[in-house]
């Protein structure tokens, strides 16, 4: 019998599991832990409220988590309930699925200024991760900046501009829809160094702002390449890039919002006295694919800012880490070093970095296994989850199973406004105490 043990419930790690299903059979276990006592991690709290045809994946992950040989462990936190090396002395081989939940840190002055916000915080806000609901930012001014030009800052000045009944049927969280209801915001701008060539938008999420009711998407023909430029381009970007062109480059009169692109515009610092006033930029020229500043600087006024730059994988003590990556340092999914012991191993964004879609991760998680499948043959007779559950015992540890979860799903069900999904908990005593229910 093998025994695996999966850190994080997201997309990397139930596809893991799901493939030490296909490669051993019934001889394997796999124990997959959480530091929150729900599963799904990404898909949960990362993905837009407002898609939830792409949330519909978790059934998939159900699949597997109602298999006897595989378990949910939530509400623990390895790192500190047990560490790494105690998981590798119970299992066969133990496989980091922690995604990259911490954001890049945005290094300008004033990057420490009230209402400025990362945008693992600011999307947590609005679905609801416990760690982030009481963010409550304050949309009561006119502008908000938006740095990056990937899907999450589309997600997020897409929220941002929506009213209250775009969002029936999605699963937005009671707290963040009465504020988002109440904003002021009247601009939003999408601050990218480089320009419309370089941007890592999809076109499905780019062409939703075209579909708004009260918000118009605005780019300046001026910042567009010529269009013939555009051929050598691979199709998707080519895609995105046309749509970039079919956005006028004024508000519409009836739309009270206006998504302003600045591109070539690079953050120098953020200004303001104690709260965020204002972003100081500066033009940029590329060279190459290389965004170099020009010394023209201009500032755009700023009541809220929230920086999408990109993520990083949290460290876990113990475990050798690419500081500069911002993921496990690893060889193809095999984490080297004394800590390592020969069966540790990562997967999806903390293998990689926070790249590829949802989807990634499967071929991801397959590769993995057959790397274990390599590593440990028949398994060497640990003993996994019986070893485990005598350690929790021991520690007075309260974990949560995947049929408690589904008690504490039931209920958010219930809770549910008119026409949504459901009204998540986002404090975690009250998901635990739901679970009794």
């Amino acid at each position: 019998m093998r025994h695996i043990a999966i850190v994080g419930s997201g997309p990397a790690g139930y596809y893991t599991a799901e493939a030490a299903q296909k490669q051993f059979g019934d001889d394997v276990r796999v124990d997959i832990f959480d530091r929150l006592p729900v599963p799904y991690g990404l898909i949960r709290t990362g993905v837009a409220p407002d898609h939830q045809s792409i949330k519909g994946v978790s059934r998939r992950y159900e699949e597997t988590a109602l298999t006897e040989n595989v378990r949910f462990v939530g509400n623990i936190a390895v790192g500190e309930d047990i560490s790494v090396e105690e998981l590798q002395q119970l299992y066969d081989a133990v496989v980091l699925a922690t995604g990259a939940p911490h954001d890049r840190p945005l290094t300008v002055p004033g990057a420490d200024l009230a209402n400025v916000f990362g945008s693992a915080a600011f999307v947590g806000w609005y679905n609801g991760h416990p760690q982030f609901a009481d963010l409550a930012p304050d949309l009561s001014g006119g502008t908000a900046v938006v740095i990056g030009v990937g899907n999450v800052a589309l997600d997020v000045a897409r929220i941002l501009s929506k009213t209250r009944q775009e969002f029936e049927g999605s699963d937005i969280v009671g707290h963040a829809l009465e504020a988002l209801a109440g904003s002021a915001l009247e601009r939003i701008v999408i601050l990218g160094r480089r320009g419309p060539h370089q941007i890592q938008m999809t076109p499905k999420e780019l062409g939703e702002l075209g579909h708004l009711e009260r918000a118009t998407p605005v780019v300046d023909p001026a910042d567009l390449p010529p269009e013939e430029a555009d051929a050598a381009l691979d199709p998707g970007l080519r895609k995105s890039v046309t749509l970039l062109r079919q956005f006028p480059g004024a508000k519409q009169e009836d739309k009270r919002v206006a998504i302003e692109f600045d591109f070539f515009a690079g953050p120098k610092a953020l200004v303001g006295n104690g709260k965020v006033e204002g972003v100081e930029v500066e033009r940029t020229r590329l060279e190459g694919d290389r965004a170099v500043g020009t010394g023209e600087t201009y500032t755009i006024d700023a009541s809220l800012v929230v920086s999408c730059i990109g993520y990083r994988t949290a460290p876990i003590p113990g475990v050798p880490f690419d500081e500069r990556a911002g993921r496990f340092a690893n060889d193809e999914g095999r984490i080297s070093g004394d800590s390592a012991a020969g069966n540790l191993y990562c997967v999806g964004w903390a293998r990689r970095g926070p790249s590829g879609t949802i989807g990634t991760n499967r071929p991801d998680g397959y590769s993995i296994v057959e790397k274990i499948a390599e590593d440990i043959g028949e398994g060497s007779g640990k003993q996994g989850r019986a070893g485990f559950d005598r350690l929790a015992e021991d520690r007075d540890l309260d974990i949560v199973t995947f049929r408690d979860w589904k008690k504490i799903e039931e209920a958010e069900e219930k809770a549910a406004r008119e026409g949504a999904p459901r009204e998540k908990f986002v404090d975690i005593e009250a998901m635990i105490r739901a679970r009794g229910q």
